[in-house]
């Protein structure tokens, strides 16, 4: 491939190698009336092979061909964790690894009551999925973030997020 120079006139031809991975989706989840954020507890085998094999993570998935984004959140939040909503709110678009990779991640915030959870959850059998719901209270949201306890940039976006925009000071 071939790209212009930043800063000096002429370009550079160079090999590069993109993973052409698609598009996905995260949902972080706020359910009112527990007044607790709704994540996932699963088996991840590329953390497994850095001595992390359970994430906990937002509800999360792959937009499939031609399928709508916000579709593809209220699809995934039903199959994992087995909540029904209608109204999501786009916090933003992002490539996770531009170095590398194509995918975008499509992140959205919902909230949610208990009464909404009219399905098992626990992800697609035809999927392979075993998802754990876990549920944290948001007094101990940022506790839980200053731990650790969140190794992956689509939950530490998230968090981040709603703390910085939906906590009143």
């Amino acid at each position: 491939m071939t790209h212009d120079k930043i800063n000096e006139s002429g370009s550079i031809e160079a090999t590069r190698i993109c993973l052409e991975r698609g598009d996905s989706i995260a949902v972080l989840i706020y359910e009112t009336d527990t007044d607790s954020f709704l994540f996932t507890k699963q088996f991840r085998y590329p953390s497994a092979r850095r001595n992390h094999p359970w994430m906990l993570e937002l509800v999360a998935g792959s937009v499939e061909e031609g399928e709508n984004p916000m579709d593809c959140a209220q699809r995934e939040i039903e199959e994992e964790i087995g909540y029904e909503t209608n109204e999501l709110e786009l916090i933003t678009t992002y490539f996770p690894s531009p170095g590398g990779c194509s995918e975008q991640i499509h992140l959205y915030y919902t909230e949610v009551n208990s009464s909404q959870k009219t399905l098992k959850g626990g992800g697609a059998v035809s999927e392979k999925e075993d998802i754990e719901l876990i549920k944290i209270k948001c007094n101990d949201i940022k506790k839980q973030l200053d731990e650790g306890a969140f190794n992956n940039s689509i939950s530490l976006i998230g968090i981040q997020w709603y703390l910085l925009n939906k906590i009143k000071d």
